[in-house]
């Protein structure tokens, strides 16, 4: 082996090295890790949620409010931590929204069911907007992704307020404070995340729009000569 390697000019030897050399993987940044260990909380959160329904049992209510809470104090720190340690990354830009929406999602699906007399319900035309919203911004990511390759998101306020109104209503049916203010006050958080959710899907679509009609797939294509 290494008399043939001596017959090699230095750049042949160097090529050879490098092609058996296996590159040790980059450990995992903190941001990351905390990430997965929200989405991990998440399964806690309705286990616990659907044992309370079914016993009555605070302990497993309060289990719940707990991960719940966890969950999106760990949202921030991870976002801090990625900002100020230089730990963004590709992978953190797509498990960080993920794990927001897989906790809201969950959360507001589980309280759409009769839970009566334990936790108040959530109106189906809640459920259905912000669902039909998530999926129908899914469907069209994947859409802008095969025909431009490269998708450009912009954040928008109605988005981040639609995000806040929905963990308020959560949050507000879990701790019992759904009769207070005679239960008025659950419905402002109620339609206002209906009213933002819905906005801010409109103009998540008119955004993909302006997207795919920059493109030149967009335009209509010339048929050929006939001869």
């Amino acid at each position: 082996m290494h008399q043939a390697e001596s017959c090699l000019n230095p750049s042949e030897t160097a090529l050879r090295h490098e092609a058996f050399y296996v590159k040790p993987f980059s450990p995992m940044t903190t941001a990351n890790k905390i990430t997965i260990l929200r989405m991990l909380l998440i399964p806690l959160f309705v286990v616990e949620t659907i044992y309370y329904v079914r016993t009555g049992n605070e302990v497993h209510r309060l289990v719940a409010i707990l991960s719940f809470a966890l969950t999106a104090i760990l949202d921030g720190v991870d976002g801090y931590i990625a900002r100020h340690y230089q730990q963004i990354s590709e992978l953190g830009k797509i498990l960080d929204p993920l794990a927001d929406k897989l906790l809201l999602v969950s959360g507001i699906v589980l309280l759409s069911f009769n839970n009566e007399p334990y936790l108040r319900q959530i109106p189906l035309w809640l459920t259905g907007t912000i669902i039909g919203r998530d999926l129908l911004l899914s469907i069209g990511a994947g859409v802008i992704h095969l025909v431009v390759g490269k998708i450009a998101v912009r954040p928008r306020m109605t988005g981040k307020i639609a995000t806040v109104f929905q963990m308020i209503t959560v949050v507000w049916i879990l701790l019992h404070w759904d009769p207070l203010f005679h239960g008025w006050l659950l419905q402002v958080w109620i339609f206002g995340a209906g009213i933002f959710t819905g906005i801010s899907g409109l103009q998540y679509v008119f955004d993909g729009m302006k997207q795919l009609s920059a493109h030149p797939a967009s335009l209509p294509t010339q048929k050929a000569d006939s001869k």
